[in-house]
Formats: structure tokens, sequence, C-alpha cells
């Protein structure tokens, strides 16, 4: 059995351990020895980051070919509307490729912790939420996307991870999870050839 953490990280702390500036890291909340990230969140976001002692489900939650679905809930600055939804789900163009959303949809603002600090709020500029699925990482690709349909994101928030979800998660701390792997199967030896086949 492998070990699998769900940690609701706050914003500005670090997805690693160690960090030579003295910021804070999962070292101040995960006091679990030998699990590593699987995959990466940005120190300005929070949410659902997932951490394990597996190599093996380490490279099938983070690496981009197995296409996991992940979850986001964007507070964006402007008044979002299915149409700008819609660019997301055609696809918008940015600096390293274009990259599409497989879901999106406008929601009410989600009952989760305030921020700390809060974000910067304009009187004059009214501010929504959208929930975002993408199943790629790039690099700060949610809030590129959303900033490229004219809805610059002020705050984002991990929400889910395939079926993992931070819903039953308080801020700043984790759940253990085992997870049983399925054993690679041995290849089968080819039978003998029969002609005509």
């Amino acid at each position: 059995m492998s070990k699998l953490i769900l940690f609701n990280k706050p914003f500005n702390v670090l997805s690693q351990f160690s960090d030579d500036a003295g910021r804070q890291t999962l070292a101040n909340f995960i006091d679990i020895k030998d699990v590593y990230p699987a995959g990466r969140l940005d120190y300005d976001s929070e949410g659902l980051l997932l951490l394990t002692d597996n190599g093996q489900l380490q490279a099938q939650i983070s690496n981009p070919k197995y296409k996991l679905n992940k979850t986001y809930w964007a507070q964006v600055e402007g008044e979002a509307t299915q149409a700008h939804c819609e660019q997301l789900l055609a696809g918008v163009q940015l600096n390293d490729g274009s990259a599409r959303a497989l879901s999106c949809k406008l929601i009410e603002p989600p009952a989760i912790w305030p921020r700390v600090p809060p974000i910067r709020v304009r009187a004059s500029i009214p501010d929504s939420w959208i929930e975002l699925t993408i199943n790629e990482g790039r690099n700060r690709q949610v809030r590129r996307m959303t900033a490229a349909v004219g809805l610059p994101t002020l705050r984002l928030v991990r929400a889910a991870i395939g079926d993992w979800h931070i819903s039953d998660i308080a801020l700043g701390q984790y759940r253990t999870e085992s997870v049983n792997l399925p054993t690679a199967k041995k290849p089968t030896r080819p039978g003998p050839r029969r002609r005509g086949a």
C-alpha cells in the first residue's frame, strides 16, 4: 500500500519542504517523512496538493501524459459570463501554445476560508467566480487562460485532482489515505501464427 496525503495548501506557502529565503514551506504543516509532492501548486495559489511516498503514484498524478483532471475555483476581476466560458472551452492562445478548458461554469462564491491577506478589491470593478477544469499543468496556466479572455485572476483555489477533493479538509490541514496501485501485468507470449490470419 502506498501513502497519499491530501493537503489544503494556504496562500504563500511553497510546494516544497525547504527554502533558503525563509518562506513557509510544506515542513511548516506536514511532519511525515519520505513523502514528496505529486506535482506543484503555485506559491500564491491555494487548495489541494497531493503528496506520496510512491514514485509510480507520483508520476501518475503529476505527469501530463496521464491527463488527470484538475478543477480550480478562480475569483476573477470583472463580470464573468457564459461567453467567457465558451471562449475558454473553445481554446485560447497562450505564449506556449493553445490551451482549452475541459469544463467551465459560472459559480457563486464558494464557502471557503478567507484568504490572508485578502485580495485587492476595487470599488468600481466587480469580481466573480468561475470553476474551470483542465488536464494539463503548464506554468500558471489557469491564470494565463483567464487573462486571455479579459478576466485577470485575483484568487485561485485548486478544488480537486481526479476524484480527490478538498471539501472536508481545513486550510493548512491534511488527510492521509492508503492507495493500492494495480500491479503491472506480465506481457503475454504470442501464440503460434496461423496462416491466413
